[in-house]
């Protein structure tokens, strides 16, 4: 499991996932992911074009820290996920918790409305 983060964005922070977030790679990135998303206030875009594959630890790390988020009054929004991810969310009612975006504009119009 790969993150990226564009250290120019600051409101919202702009993060990318890469690989799988099942317990392997939800544990490569717990850590840092955590500190990314829910130590402060700003709104969190992610960017999950890229997650081929989330299990029910993965789905436990974005609802803990959009959780946490929320909490310092933030906001954290997925975008870009592949058709069986989107699903894995839904059907797991993640999505009620956690707006899912088509793509980065509408993720970002959604932040703002």
């Amino acid at each position: 499991m790969e993150i990226l983060f564009d250290e120019a964005s600051q409101n919202p922070k702009r993060i990318a996932l890469r690989g799988r977030l099942d317990l392997k790679g939800s544990g490569e990135i717990d850590l840092r992911f955590t500190s990314l998303t829910a130590t402060d206030a700003s709104n969190v875009l992610v960017d999950m074009s890229e997650v081929e594959f989330i299990a029910s630890i993965g789905m436990r790390l974005l609802l803990t820290c959009a959780k946490a988020k929320a909490a310092r009054g933030g906001k954290l929004a997925l975008y870009g996920l592949q058709p069986m991810v989107a699903e894995a969310l839904e059907t797991a009612g993640i999505d009620s918790l956690i707006p899912l975006y088509a793509d980065a504009p509408a993720a970002l119009a959604g932040l703002h409305a």
